[in-house]
């Protein structure tokens, strides 16, 4: 009996993953263990396993975007056939069609029947996403892809393709209302509209019969939700002010990245405050370890003192839950790092625990694996906490957003020189730089915030404290 190869899930937060390429040939016999294909998830891209043996069947196609769970290919016995769900459907038996009138001659630019398999529309969960965002009915759509599966493609071309005009009958038709009347549709296909109020009028007609079925009927109800859930009149986009030299779909690593970040915004009660640090005895530390095999940086250093103060005030390493809020035992400290298509935050686990060099040593191997793209899902899972730097780029301070379901995250600005007044009205000049801490109002005050960004300012004024594991 086939095996369902499917879309696994790497990870808690992964949703989908896309097919970067199938690194076994369909048709090829494999054994338990073998990498079949490389996929891309909202965090990492890796290489997925079989867990089983057998000759592999391939129904997905590379770049195609899939929910976890789905199946994307079979693993069959020798000889056997797949599934009829994984090939071409045959045509259906049914009454024939009252002919044409013989001065009719098919249009050049109609499109073909749409492709369906076991009753269902053959068609790419990638094309599915283009065609809500084209705004497309899927049944008015030819598939050019293998066994005739509707690609992206295909969208994009029936999207610059003009509607077909639609048959309609001279009488009407007593069921439908006054909008819909003069509309042909199956009998299936009325009782459904008119149990929704539904005009038959909008509803695209299956190119082969010109008739509305009751499935076309469903797909725009669906596609009518989703674009209202997506898109309602508050938060739809300008069209673009010019003629764009190229455009980028928020897709990926971004469209994740866009996804998360503006849900955060919208369900916390984030604010942000500022606060120097003195970094000259850091600066001494770090002299005193030249020469050394690792010396740390100076994020380093704020990361360790960031650990050492979540251990000191726990409401700060906690989530939200349906039950209250969860205060979190163990301190895993996230470091963002920039990409050329995105942000990644690796974790480094129990950060509190362990020594400066340690430490130094595992955010160089995170931040070396994020820019090679090798990262393991394990880096990447069960942050409690985040430290975002953008001190390199010049910056002071900034507002950095909450990854969730973390209630606070840490900027650290770029080191600068201070003029301070000391005894007597002696001027001296001071190693400074800003952290900007934002948190869940939700879940902690105002005082709460600033005690345990003092608190990490005070550990960075001792960093032999910073050394020493919890």
């Amino acid at each position: 009996m086939a095996t369902e190869f499917i879309m696994p899930k790497l990870g808690l937060t992964m949703e989908e993953g896309t097919i970067l390429e199938w690194l076994v040939p369909s048709g090829a016999n494999i054994t338990p263990g073998t990498a079949v294909l490389r996929i891309e998830t909202d965090k990492v891209e890796s290489d997925v396993e079989s867990v089983g043996g057998g000759i592999l069947h391939q129904i997905a196609d590379v770049g195609s975007t899939h929910a976890c769970g789905a199946v994307i290919g079979y693993l069959l016995a020798e000889g056997e056939a797949p599934p009829a769900a994984a090939r071409p459907a045959a045509p259906a038996a049914s009454a024939p069609s009252p002919a044409a009138p013989a001065n009719t001659a098919p249009s050049a630019s109609a499109p073909t029947a749409v492709a369906r398999t076991g009753g269902r529309m053959f068609v790419s969960p990638n094309a599915r996403r283009v065609a809500a965002e084209l705004g497309v009915d899927l049944n008015t759509v030819a598939g050019t892809g293998p066994n005739g599966r509707i690609v992206s493609e295909d969208v994009e071309a029936a999207s610059r393709r003009p509607a077909p005009s639609r048959p309609t009958v001279t009488t009407p038709i007593a069921t439908g209302s006054s909008s819909s009347s003069g509309v042909l549709a199956t009998a299936a296909a009325r009782q459904l509209a008119d149990l929704l109020g539904i005009d038959l009028g909008a509803v695209p007609a299956d190119p082969s019969d010109g008739r509305v079925s009751r499935d076309a009927v469903a797909a725009y109800v669906r596609q009518r939700l989703a674009a209202g859930a997506s898109k309602s009149p508050d938060t739809a986009l300008a069209p673009a002010a010019q003629t764009p030299t190229s455009m980028k779909r928020m897709s990926g690593m971004r469209g994740t990245i866009a996804k998360r970040m503006h849900s955060s915004l919208q369900q916390m009660a984030q604010l942000t405050l500022t606060m120097d640090a003195d970094l000259d005895p850091v600066i001494a530390d770090r002299a005193g370890r030249e020469g050394d095999a690792v010396v740390p940086g100076f994020t380093d250093y704020v990361l360790a003192a960031a650990a050492r103060a979540l251990r000191a005030h726990p409401i700060v390493n906690s989530q939200v839950t349906d039950d209250g809020i969860a205060l979190l035992p163990d301190v895993h400290v996230g470091l963002a790092v920039a990409l050329d298509e995105g942000l990644v935050v690796p974790v480094v686990r129990n950060a509190d625990r362990i020594d400066l060099v340690t430490l130094a040593q595992e955010t160089k191997r995170l931040a070396t694996a994020a820019r090679s793209g090798s990262l393991a899902l394990g880096d990447l899972e069960g942050g409690t906490f985040s430290v975002s730097a953008l001190g390199m780029f010049g910056v002071d301070a900034f507002t950095p957003v909450i990854n969730p379901p973390n209630t606070a995250i840490l900027g650290v600005g770029r080191l600068r020189d201070d003029l301070v007044l000391g005894p007597k009205g002696k001027v001296s000049s001071v190693k400074r730089l800003t952290l900007s801490l934002t948190w869940d109002h939700r879940v902690f005050d105002g005082a709460p915030a600033a005690q345990f960004c003092r608190s990490i300012v005070e550990f960075l004024a001792d960093p032999a404290s910073v050394d020493r594991p919890a």
